[in-house]
């Protein structure tokens, strides 16, 4: 599976396995059956229930436009809301463990949501998709026109290996943890520490690590005096804690 290098904010270059093209189609499979599911229950709603049916004929041209508009106003809408209020996913790409990511480290903003859905209507709507398709497999990202215009790309949030496989470590019985801040973090940012922290350790690359420790400090507000712990220290310390206070034991 292709990836991705990701250069945060603060220079830390992390690698994400990108969606697959089946991925995305699969996501966007399922996200068109929820929305006949939506359009079937509306149906059944306002035929069989509220039997508007005569009231309809009566109407004309522009007044039946009008309400079938209303009617089909979420499904217009359907991926601009998920993707805004789902942090980059949609229920299809929950599902499927996808999600979008700007390509520079920042997370996507509602603006970037706008772009990739304004390029629907050429990457997907015309021409049943093939555009899509075929800009996700010549480009070397998996991107759509929308991707490459917002900056974005669609990752997969699956792992080769359960994530305790990759966040574990040995604690000692008697092992006395230091920072109860570190809770703050998710098993998916301390995979991504860990990985990123061993690769550094082994390569002697002290600057990677230094900027682990700080984005680390950032994120979980943990403050120590300087001299009481090295940057490499800090982050095993880091590592250690979160298995201890998440009750991830071998």
């Amino acid at each position: 599976m292709s990836s991705i290098n990701i250069n945060t904010s603060q220079n830390v270059n992390l690698s994400f396995e990108l969606a697959s093209i089946g991925e995305r189609i699969f996501a966007f499979v399922i996200d068109t059956l929820l929305k006949i599911a939506y359009l079937t229950v509306m149906w059944l709603i306002l035929s069989k229930i509220l039997k508007i049916d005569d009231f309809l004929s009566n109407m004309d041209f522009w007044s039946l436009m009008a309400i079938f508009n209303l009617i089909f106003l979420p499904i217009y809408f359907y991926t601009l809301a998920f993707e805004s209020l789902m942090e980059g996913q949609t229920p299809g790409k929950k599902i499927m463990k996808i999600r979008v990511v700007k390509t520079d480290g920042y997370q996507a903003y509602f603006g970037d949501y706008i772009t990739r859905w304004i390029f629907r209507v050429i990457d997907i709507l015309m021409a049943s998709g093939i555009v899509a398709i075929i800009s996700i497999i010549v480009n070397k990202d998996n991107k759509r026109l929308g991707d490459i215009a917002a900056g974005t790309a669609v990752i997969s949030l699956k792992s080769r290996y359960n994530i305790n496989h990759t966040i574990l470590v040995n604690l000692s019985e008697d092992y006395v943890p230091r920072f109860p801040q570190v809770v703050a973090l998710s098993d998916n940012d301390m995979r991504i520490i860990k990985e990123n922290y061993l690769k550094a350790k082994a390569n002697l690359d002290s600057s990677i690590i230094k900027k682990l420790a700080q984005k680390i400090r950032e994120s979980t507000g943990i403050n120590y005096e300087n001299g009481q712990l090295t940057d490499q220290q800090f982050v095993a310390v880091v590592i250690k804690d979160y298995n201890f206070y998440t009750g991830k034991e071998q």
